[in-house]
């Protein structure tokens, strides 16, 4: 049966009636269909643009595909329509089609340093065997490439760069080489501006960019997603680590303290930036909304948060708006986000795939 939505549709900030026929959204009135939603503001799905379907609380790979299947139903649940899984260690494409699963774009493994990353996460590699393992992982994913840019160096007790900076072009050439684009994580100043400068597609975390490097993403148009809720557990791994590496302990906190200052200079630039939560770890899934507040008191505007999580994000992942044949994802909120955020906790009415979840 066909499905009926009325309501303020953003971001055309109008009153519109939307009509979902299986899969997709027509204009056209449907004969028959039930009305599932009349009042409130319409938006296409959110987007949880960083997250792991395949690592469970604790930093662990999950062990079945029911686990993936329960972590994605939690994103879903909060009006998550669409992820990224920015690496996995357990490989899940049987979700992919799955009807009650958000829409999926995931990288392969993360391609790591030997010896200097989460256990059992990683494909861990040296520099030789950096672009044989890209192209390996590009074709494990649908369309995108995750590389650890740096991590702890515990030889000089700080954050560095996992390899070289040829190594990292080069890394970068193979995954579009292969048809898939590279998203890189990075703390430090040094790991980022090698990744930004090697032509990276997204930075995730970003906590040592510079006001240069920030104007280079927005001439590049390279995208930051920047998991603001992971930064806030700098403070715990500083604690952790003081006692061995106590200039280590201090770099992360002067990178999370100083961190809502680089979000806002680098929407001031215009780079484009997304919403995501790195659920998967130390991040428990479910939490796309409070990452938006993050944002939002970091000094970007409600609606343009809004937009980062919802259809400037679909977009940039490739699933069509509230629109005619569009794809037929969508949360209804019951007043406007863009004047209050904090109602993006409790979505009114979710519907994914022409199905209604609540």
């Amino acid at each position: 049966m066909a499905l009926h939505v009325r309501g303020v549709l953003l971001p055309d900030d109008e009153v519109r009636d939307l009509w979902l026929v299986g899969d997709r959204i027509t204009l056209e009135p449907v004969a028959g269909a039930e009305t599932i939603s009349d009042g409130g503001y319409v938006v296409p799905g959110l987007v949880d643009a960083h997250c792991h379907l395949g690592i469970q609380y604790g930093a662990k790979p999950i062990e079945s595909l029911d686990q993936a299947r329960e972590l994605a139903h939690t994103d879903r649940d909060a009006g998550v329509l669409a992820l990224r899984d920015a690496g996995s260690p357990y490989p899940y494409p049987e979700l992919d089609d799955e009807p009650g699963i958000p829409r999926l774009v995931r990288a392969g493994q993360h391609v790591a340093p030997t010896r200097r990353y989460l256990r059992d996460i990683g494909i861990e590699v040296d520099a030789a065997d950096v672009v044989a393992t890209v192209t390996a992982q590009a074709k494990a994913g649908t369309g995108w490439v995750k590389l650890v840019g740096d991590w702890i160096d515990r030889s000089v007790g700080d954050l560095a760069p996992s390899w070289d900076p040829a190594t990292m072009a080069a890394a970068v050439e193979a995954a579009h080489a292969a048809g898939a684009r590279a998203a890189v994580h990075t703390f430090s100043e040094e790991g980022v501006a090698q990744m930004v400068r090697a032509g990276v597609d997204s930075v995730e975390h970003g906590t040592g960019l510079s006001l240069d490097l920030i104007d280079e993403m927005a001439r590049r148009g390279t995208a930051l997603v920047p998991t603001m809720i992971n930064i806030r557990t700098f403070g715990g791994i500083a604690d952790q680590a003081r006692a061995k590496f106590p200039g280590y302990a201090d770099h992360m906190l002067a990178l999370r303290d100083g961190f809502p200052r680089v979000v806002a200079s680098a929407h001031e630039a215009g780079v484009p930036i997304y919403v995501g939560t790195d659920a998967g770890g130390s991040i428990r899934h479910g939490l796309a909304a409070e990452e938006m507040l993050l944002l939002h008191e970091a000094g970007i505007p409600a609606a343009d948060v809004l937009a980062a999580a919802s259809w400037r994000a679909r977009a940039w992942l490739g699933f069509p708006g509230l629109v005619e044949g569009g794809l037929a994802d969508l949360v209804v909120y019951p007043a406007d986000p863009r004047t209050n955020l904090a109602v993006v906790r409790a979505p009114q009415r979710i519907v994914l795939k022409g199905r209604v979840i609540r």
